[in-house]
């Protein structure tokens, strides 16, 4: 299963990933993608904190915005994810990661199976009423960092109220991983996708 994260530079996206792939490596055959602009700076730091192996991270330096590669041209993204796929036989998921981007950011249904989208509260309450397609059809919206909530003026009830408002039925969540470093419910919905997969 190949599972896309986007949002905006600074939501929190590579630190989500690095808590999944933590809390799903234990039993799970689990790679990374990730998409720079310019540089491997995400790969890096999932490699410096451990989470993964080498072997098991690619780096997509996009040379250019990062939704044309997650989106518009996936060649590069696909050609990473069947490295990974041909070269670790039992592998489960694969976690692909945007470059930051804004809020009208989305994976193509040729890249991914599933797409999370995480914005932050550092953003303000405002964002979730702004909406865009990253906020609206996302499989899963993270509003991520709420322990930051009170030293930014961010109100959780109306980030909630107006996510669910954009959202109607799909499936949103908080999170703090300065609280909760696993990820629980993000981790959750991952093994809840993972399951309904035929064998």
């Amino acid at each position: 299963m190949r599972i896309g994260i986007g949002g905006p530079v600074g939501s929190g996206k590579t630190a989500l990933v690095a808590a999944l792939c933590r809390s799903l490596g234990d039993g799970l055959g689990v790679a990374v993608v990730t998409n720079d602009i310019y540089t491997r700076e995400d790969a890096e730091f999932l490699l410096r904190n451990g989470v993964l192996p080498s072997e098991r991270v690619r780096a997509v330096e996009t040379g250019c915005c990062p939704h044309t590669a997650i989106r518009d041209d996936i060649s590069a993204n696909i050609e990473a994810i069947e490295t990974l796929e041909n070269s670790l036989p039992g592998l489960d998921v694969v976690l692909v990661e945007s470059g930051g981007d804004n809020l009208t950011a989305t994976f193509s249904r040729g890249l991914v199976h599933h797409q999370i989208f995480v914005i932050d509260v550092a953003g303000g309450d405002k964002v979730p009423r702004k909406g865009g397609p990253g906020v609206t059809t996302a499989d899963l919206l993270v509003i991520n960092k709420t322990d930051l909530a009170g030293q930014v003026g961010a109100d959780l009830s109306v980030m909630d109220r107006d996510a669910h408002a954009r959202r109607g039925d799909l499936p949103m969540c908080f999170l703090s991983l300065v609280e909760d470093p696993a990820a629980v419910p993000v981790t959750a919905w991952v093994r809840e996708r993972l399951a309904a997969v035929p064998t």
